[in-house]
């Protein structure tokens, strides 16, 4: 099992960032892809989940981001988006993807976004 995110970059308040996580070694569509984040001293946090059709799932998000963030995937990829708009100073942190399998947890890298001026 592997989950590669990509896209992170220094961004200005009010800017965009898409981030993938591409997923291999497991049946994709069967399974819930989550993006959680993690900032500087502070304990890793819920931003959503990835819905599909497959596994019977919607797409939820945490408060924090809601309205602002939205997950999609390609399945044809492998491929779960995150797709962040008006991004604040507070979003500033290294976000993961993760995926749960036969009580497994998997994680990936994580790739880092900052949003300063």
């Amino acid at each position: 099992v592997q989950l590669v995110e990509s896209g992170g970059a220094l961004v200005q308040p009010g800017g965009s960032l898409r981030l993938s996580c591409v997923a291999s070694g497991f049946p994709f569509l069967r399974y819930i892809i989550r993006w959680y984040r993690q900032a500087p001293g502070k304990e890793r946090e819920f931003v959503g989940i990835s819905a599909s059709a497959n596994t019977g799932s919607i797409t939820t998000y945490a408060d924090s981001v809601k309205g602002r963030f939205t997950i999609s995937r390609d399945n044809a990829k492998n491929t779960v988006y995150l797709q962040m708009n008006s991004l604040k100073p507070e979003d500033t942190a290294m976000y993961y993807c993760y995926v749960l399998i036969n009580s497994n947890d998997y994680w990936g890298q994580g790739t880092q976004v900052t949003v300063s001026s």
